[in-house]
C-alpha cells in the first residue's frame, strides 16, 4: 500500500483544538486520524481507520485463534428481548430507544448477551454442540450525558463482545480463563501497560468479573494495587477488613450532650476532646459515625427513596462505590432536606432510623459492638457510646467509603494499598445463567434430561483501546505508534523538490511491493521543517528523509520512539526496511 500526502484526506492543526480534554482526543485531532461529527461521535478518516483496522484485526485474530466463531447482530434491537431480561428498565437513561412507524419500541443495542441466547436458543438443542463461543466486533451505543475524551467516552464505540455457552460451571471456567489469557495476548501485542483487577459485573450480571485498565493519569477509572502480594481491583471492587465483633452489652451506657454548631466533623472532635466528652480527650474523626443521606432511584420507579448511609467520620462517601453495590439503581447526594425535617442535618444519628422507617447501611467497620460518636437527632446535639447491635441495628452493610492509599489490603492483610488511575480496555464476566434463565434455554443433556447451559461474557473497547494506546504512546511532539498498529510501517519524506521527491516516490513503490504500507509526503509547497513537524505529530514507527544526501547514495533513517538517527546507503535499503518491520511486527525472530 502506497500513500501520498498530497492527494490524501490529511489535515494538520498547529493549535490544539479547544474542546480537546486529554492528550488522545488532542493529538488524535491534531494528526488527522479523527474529526468530531456530533456530540459524543466521529468520522475516523484514512490514517485513523487504518489504526482502527490494525486493533480490530489484532483483536480478530486472537479470537478466532481460542476458537471463537465470528457473527454479526443487528444494531437495532427489538425491545421485547431487553423487557425479558429486566435490562430495558435496568439500563434506564443509558440506552437510546426509538419507535418505529407502526409503533414498535427498539433499541440501539449497547451489548447483546440477549441475542446471542436467543440465537443459540434457536440453533442447540443438544450438549454435543456445546461448547459454543461466538464474537463479534460492532459499533455499540450509549447515551452519555456527558460524552467527552473523545474516543474515551463516547456515545457510539467499536466494541467486540463475545459469549460463550458451557454446560457447567467447570466449562464456564474453562472459558473464562481461556478469554482471560486472549485478551493478555490482545493488550500485550497492542503495546498496551494494563493491569488485569476485580470488578464490579454491575448490569451486567453474573458472579465474577474482571477488567483490564489500561495505566494512565486521566484514566476514569481509579484502582489499587498491593505493595506485598498480587492483589489489584477497580476501587468499586475493594473490599473492607472488618474487625471482630464484641459484646455490645459491655460498652458503656450512651449519654447525651449539647454540642452547639458542631455540624462537621472537624468541629465535633474539636469540641469533644476541649469538654472532654465520656471522660476522653483523645477523640479522632475515626472515632465518630457520619450518617450520609442519599437519594436511590431504581430502574423504572417514579420516585427515588431515602438512603442513610453511617461510616466512620474520616471518610468520605464514594457515590460510585455506592452505585456499584446498588445497581442498578443510580444514586445521587439527597438535598431535599425541607421536604424531611424528621432528619436534622449535621446531627443525624442512627438511633431513629428503623423509626423512621428509612433504610440504613453502613460501613463493615461498624460491627456489633463498636462504639460511636454521632448524631442525637437534635438540633446542637450528639451522643458518645452509640453502639451497634444495642442502640441501633443496621439493615445491612455496603461499601461505601472512599479507598485511601494505605488502606490495608483485604487479601494479604500485611500489605498497604497503592492507588492508580486507568482506562478500562477490556472486562471479561462470569455470567452464569441469568440469560438462559430468562430465556429458558435447555438443550437435552447426555443423561437424556435438559440441561441449562451458563454464559460468560468478553468484551474489549476497541474504539477505545485506540485511545489508550495514544494516551500511553506520544511525547511533546505527538503521537508515537507501536509498529503493530501504526497506520502504515514507512514515513518517506522527501526534503526536496526535485531528485528527492522522485527518489521518495520510487522508493515508496518498492517498499509496497515488498509488503509494507508505505507514506510518502510528497507536497511541493510545503518546507521541510512543516514536513519533519508533521511526521512527528502523525507518529510513524520509522520515517525515512531523502533529502542533501541523496547524490551521494544515503538517506537518513528516523525512529520515532527512540529518537535515534542514521544515515544509510540506498543499496539494500529496502531489505533492510523490510527485515526491521518483519522484527517489529513479530513475524521473524
Amino acid at each position: 500500500m502506497l500513500l501520498r500526502t498530497s492527494t490524501l484526506l490529511l489535515r494538520t492543526l498547529r493549535e490544539d483544538p479547544a474542546d480537546a480534554e486529554v492528550p488522545s482526543h488532542r493529538l488524535l485531532l491534531r494528526a488527522g486520524y479523527i474529526r468530531r461529527a456530533a456530540p459524543g461521535g466521529y468520522t475516523w478518516l484514512p490514517l485513523g481507520k487504518l489504526v482502527l483496522d490494525r486493533v480490530t484485526e489484532i483483536v480478530r485474530s486472537e479470537m478466532t485463534a481460542v476458537g471463537d466463531q465470528e457473527v454479526h447482530f443487528p444494531a437495532l434491537l427489538p425491545a421485547e428481548p431487553y423487557r425479558t431480561s429486566g435490562r430495558w428498565t435496568e439500563y434506564g437513561d443509558d440506552i437510546f430507544t426509538l419507535a418505529d412507524r407502526k409503533g414498535a419500541e427498539h433499541l440501539l443495542a449497547p451489548t447483546h448477551e440477549e441475542m446471542a441466547t436467543l440465537l443459540v436458543k434457536d440453533l442447540f438443542t443438544s450438549y454435543r454442540d456445546f461448547p459454543v463461543t461466538l464474537f463479534q466486533i460492532q459499533t455499540k451505543f450509549r447515551d452519555e450525558a456527558r460524552p467527552r475524551a473523545g474516543l474515551l467516552r463516547g456515545r457510539e464505540f467499536l466494541m467486540k463482545d463475545a459469549y460463550s455457552f458451557d454446560l457447567d460451571e467447570a466449562g464456564l471456567r474453562e472459558s473464562y480463563e481461556r478469554h482471560r489469557a486472549a485478551y493478555r495476548r490482545v493488550f500485550d501485542r497492542l503495546g498496551l501497560d494494563y493491569t488485569v483487577v476485580h470488578a464490579m459485573s454491575g448490569a451486567m450480571g453474573g458472579s465474577a468479573s474482571e477488567e483490564f485498565l489500561a495505566a494512565t493519569p486521566v484514566g476514569e477509572d481509579t484502582f489499587v494495587g498491593c505493595t506485598e502480594c498480587d492483589y489489584a481491583a477497580n476501587t468499586e471492587a475493594v473490599t473492607t477488613p472488618a474487625p471482630a465483633a464484641t459484646d455490645p452489652d459491655a460498652q458503656r451506657a450512651s449519654e447525651v450532650h449539647d454540642t452547639p454548631e458542631t455540624p462537621t466533623i472537624a468541629s465535633l472532635v474539636e469540641l469533644a476532646n476541649t469538654r472532654r466528652l465520656a471522660d476522653r480527650d483523645d477523640w479522632t474523626a475515626a472515632d465518630t459515625l457520619k450518617n450520609v443521606v442519599l437519594s436511590v432511584r431504581r430502574p423504572g420507579a417514579e420516585s427515588s427513596e431515602l438512603l442513610v448511609i453511617g461510616l466512620p467520620g474520616d471518610r468520605e462517601v464514594d457515590l460510585k462505590r455506592v452505585e456499584a453495590g446498588l445497581a442498578p439503581a443510580t444514586v445521587a447526594v439527597f438535598d431535599d432536606w425541607a421536604a424531611h425535617p424528621e432528619l436534622v442535618r449535621g446531627y443525624i444519628g442512627p438511633q431513629i432510623m428503623a423509626k423512621l422507617g428509612v433504610r440504613y447501611l453502613v460501613d463493615p467497620r461498624v460491627v456489633t459492638g463498636t462504639a460511636w460518636l454521632t448524631g442525637a437527632n437534635e438540633p446542637g446535639r450528639h451522643a458518645t457510646n452509640v453502639v451497634a447491635g444495642r442502640d441501633f441495628t443496621p439493615d445491612g452493610t455496603i461499601e461505601a467509603a472512599e479507598v485511601r492509599p494505605g488502606d490495608p489490603c483485604p487479601a494479604c492483610g500485611t500489605g498497604a494499598l497503592t492507588m492508580r488511575r486507568g482506562i478500562e480496555i477490556g472486562h471479561i464476566f462470569q455470567l452464569g445463567r441469568r440469560y438462559t434463565d430468562a430465556f429458558a434455554l435447555d438443550v437435552l443433556g447426555s443423561a437424556g434430561k435438559p440441561v441449562r447451559p451458563t454464559m460468560g461474557c468478553y468484551g474489549i473497547g476497541v474504539s477505545r483501546a485506540v485511545a489508550a494506546i495514544a494516551e500511553q504512546h506520544h511525547d511533546e511532539r505527538g503521537l508515537v505508534w507501536p509498529a503493530a498498529i501504526a497506520p502504515v510501517d514507512v514515513h518517506l519524506i522527501a526534503a526536496g523538490k526535485g531528485p528527492q521527491l522522485d527518489a521518495a516516490l520510487a522508493l515508496g513503490g518498492r517498499l509496497s511491493a515488498a509488503g509494507l504500507r508505505v507514506l510518502v509526503d510528497d507536497r511541493v509547497n510545503v518546507s521541510a521543517g512543516v514536513k519533519f513537524t508533521d511526521a512527528e505529530l502523525i507518529g510513524i514507527p520509522r520515517a525515512v528523509v531523502v533529502g542533501r544526501r541523496l547524490a551521494d547514495g544515503y538517506v537518513e533513517l528516523r525512529d520515532r520512539a527512540g529518537g535515534e538517527r542514521a544515515e544509510l546507503p540506498m543499496d539494500g535499503l529496502v531489505e533492510r526496511l523490510v527485515d526491521e518491520v518483519d522484527r517489529a511486527l513479530g513475524n521473524r525472530v
